[in-house]
C-alpha cells in the first residue's frame, strides 16, 4: 500500500520524532511505499524513505502551517490515492499518531481566558477539531489513559476513533548484566567518581521539561549534599535560558549540557537519579527507559507514563498542582535513601514482566488495518 506520512519537522532525539521513524521503518519492512512530508528535515534520511520537503515560506509559525497544509492537500489529489498518517493535527489526516495532549484541555487549564480570542488559539483550536470533531472520521492512535480522558472530555464524540497504543521503549535500555560495565565507563568519560551523585535529565525543549524546577530543587539542596552533586542536561535546545537560570541560583558549576545522544544507555547506566519535572507530557518515554534500566525517577503527575513510576514503585512523583517545595523535598529524600532504596530493582523487574515496548509494531498493524478499509 502507498503510505503519506506528515510531520511538520524531524531532528534526531525528539520523542515524536523517535516514533515516527521507528513507525515509517517498521511500514517499509513490511512491504509498503511511504512519502514523508515536512517542513524541515535535519539529520541523515534513512534508506528508502522519500522524504519531500514542502517548498512553502511564511512568515509566522501559523502561516507555514496554513501553506504546508494546504500544499500537501492539493499535492495528493494530483497523485495516487494513499493512506495519510499525521503527527501533527491538521486537515485531511486519516490516522493521527497522538504525540501531544488535548489543545482545548491545555488553553482552558493552563491560559488565561483571553487567550481564547487569539489568533493562536483560533488555529490550533481549529486543527484539532478536524482530527477530533463529531463529524470527523480521522482514527487516533493515543498513548495514555490521561491523554485519552483529555480529549473524550472535550470531543465526547471521539471515544469510538480512539486506539490504545503500549509504551514504546527500546530493548536496549533493559541494560542488566551491563550495567555496570557502561557505569564505570561513563563516569571515567565525564570525570566523575564513585562520591558523586549524578543527576540526569534527557529531552528536548528545555522549558517544557522543567529544568528551571529541576535547577530549583538542586539549589535548595543542603551544601554538604549539593557538593557531591553532577547535573547532566542532554537535549536538542538553546542552551542561554538554562545558563541563565543556573547563574542566578548559583549551581553553574554542577551542570553539564549535551546537546543530544545516540547512546542514552550509558547515560542511563552512569547517573544515580532521573530528574524529570515536566509541566506537561503527553507521555515521557524517558520514565520508562529510566524505569526498565534500574534508574530510579523523579518526576511530576502531568507526565502520561507518571502511573507506571507510581505502580512499579521504581520512584517518586510530585502531585497536581505542583508545589516546587515538594519536588525539593522529594529530590533530598531520594538522593538520601538512593543506594538503600528498592526503586532500582523494582523498575527492572517492572520492565521484565510488563509489555513496555510493542508501541511501534501495534501502530504500523492499525495503519494497515485502517489502510486496507481505505483504499
Amino acid at each position: 500500500m502507498r503510505l503519506s506520512f506528515l510531520i511538520y519537522s524531524y531532528f534526531p532525539y525528539g520523542g515524536q520524532q523517535r516514533d515516527f521513524l521507528e513507525i515509517a521503518k517498521r511500514c517499509l519492512d513490511r512491504g509498503h511505499e511511504i512519502d514523508i512530508y515536512t517542513l524541515s528535515w535535519q539529520g541523515d534520511i534513512p534508506e528508502r524513505f522519500n522524504v519531500k520537503v514542502v517548498p512553502i515560506k511564511a512568515l509566522t509559525r501559523i502561516g507555514r502551517y496554513k501553506k504546508y497544509t494546504s500544499w500537501v492537500t492539493n499535492f495528493l489529489r494530483s497523485r495516487e490515492p494513499s493512506f495519510v498518517i499525521g503527527f501533527n493535527k491538521m486537515p485531511g489526516l486519516d490516522l493521527y499518531f497522538a504525540a501531544d495532549s488535548c489543545f482545548l484541555e491545555k488553553a482552558h487549564k493552563q491560559r488565561a481566558s483571553y487567550y481564547r480570542f487569539t489568533s493562536r488559539f483560533n488555529h490550533f483550536s481549529n486543527y484539532e477539531n478536524e482530527v477530533f470533531g463529531d463529524d470527523q472520521n480521522t482514527e487516533i492512535m493515543v498513548l495514555t489513559a490521561q491523554q485519552k480522558e483529555g480529549f473524550k472530555r472535550y470531543y465526547p464524540g471521539c471515544n469510538s476513533r480512539l486506539h490504545d497504543l503500549p509504551p514504546g521503549v527500546s530493548a536496549d535500555r533493559r541494560l542488566e548484566s551491563r550495567r555496570e560495565n557502561k557505569r564505570l565507563e561513563f563516569r571515567k568519560r565525564f570525570r566523575i567518581s564513585e562520591s558523586d551523585l549524578v543527576l540526569l535529565q534527557v529531552g528536548s525543549g528545555f522549558k517544557i521539561k522543567g529544568v528551571d524546577r529541576s535547577l530549583a530543587a538542586i539549589a535548595s539542596l543542603p551544601s554538604e549534599l549539593k557538593a557531591r552533586i553532577k547535573f547532566i542536561l542532554v537535549g536538542k535546545d538553546r542552551p542561554t535560558y538554562v545558563l541563565r537560570i543556573a547563574r542566578r541560583l548559583g549551581v553553574s558549576s554542577l551542570l553539564t549540557i549535551v546537546p543530544g545522544s545516540n547512546d542514552i544507555p550509558s547515560f542511563l547506566a552512569g547517573a544515580d537519579l532521573m530528574i524529570h519535572p515536566a509541566y506537561q507530557e503527553s507521555a515521557g518515554h524517558v520514565l520508562l527507559e529510566s524505569t526498565v534500566s534500574g534508574l530510579p525517577v523523579l518526576t511530576t503527575y502531568t507526565c502520561g507514563y507518571a502511573y507506571h513510576i507510581e505502580k512499579a514503585e521504581s520512584g517518586l512523583v510530585c502531585s497536581e498542582p505542583f508545589d516546587q517545595s515538594e519536588l525539593n523535598q522529594k529530590l533530598s529524600v531520594m538522593l538520601e535513601e538512593i543506594n538503600s532504596g528498592a526503586w532500582s530493582e523494582n523498575g527492572v523487574v517492572y520492565g521484565r514482566e510488563n509489555d513496555l515496548y510493542s508501541l511501534h509494531d501495534r501502530a504500523t498493524d492499525l495503519i494497515e488495518k485502517f489502510a486496507k478499509t481505505n483504499l
